[in-house]
């Protein structure tokens, strides 16, 4: 019965991400935003994205290198009128190397209007983690693992608020760290940039 529960909710995640992303790309066309980025792209707008991160998340650098790898999603689109969707390309590197590159497409229903983008970081503090991940076909946060968001006030230090999980997120723009975000219902999967 709970695999039943369970496959009947990933398919209405799935469905409803999809939805979400048609109105994304749809509301694209009218407002000329384009997300066809190149690889070389994406690597230029995660280094920026990294450069922001170390300026503002102390012992960023301790972060990274307990990592055993980084998926990095620059300015992330996050657009709302009553359904609300968020779509952006990233890169996974490992060891500072470029191996592979993603999709993050999230879905919300409820009162909500407008729009921002944000930088995201999702890092793999566990080989079984990245594992798991590199090795789905499509993985979402809150069903086939979590992403705990870190937040770090001030003289607070990154690597103590990480603890032990697995994978643990930081999301910021411009101002710093963002508190009010959930990574539960985000799907990645993997994009195919030889093309």
């Amino acid at each position: 019965m709970n695999i039943v529960k369970l496959s009947l909710v990933k398919r209405f995640s799935t469905v409803f991400c999809l939805i979400v992303l048609a109105l994304f790309l749809g509301s694209s066309i009218f407002t000329g935003q384009s997300y066809g980025n190149t690889a070389k792209e994406i690597d230029a707008s995660a280094d920026a994205v990294m450069d922001r991160f170390y300026k503002q998340v102390k012992d960023a650098e301790e972060v990274v290198k307990r990592s055993k790898g980084l998926l990095i999603f620059p300015s992330v689109k996050k657009g709302a009128l009553i359904v609300g969707g968020e779509y952006g390309k990233g890169v996974m590197r490992i060891g500072n190397k470029s191996v592979e590159y993603y999709r993050m497409i999230s879905g919300s229903v409820g009162f909500q209007i407008g729009g921002q983008a944000k930088d995201v970081i999702i890092a793999f503090m566990s080989s079984d983690a990245l594992n798991n991940f590199r090795a789905s076909k499509g993985w979402e946060a809150g069903v086939d693992g979590n992403v705990a968001l870190i937040t770090v006030s001030a003289g607070e230090s990154a690597t103590t608020t990480i603890g032990n999980n697995p994978i643990v997120g930081f999301v910021f723009d411009v101002k710093g760290l963002i508190a009010d975000m959930s990574f539960k219902g985000a799907k990645f999967s993997k994009l195919d940039m030889s093309k």
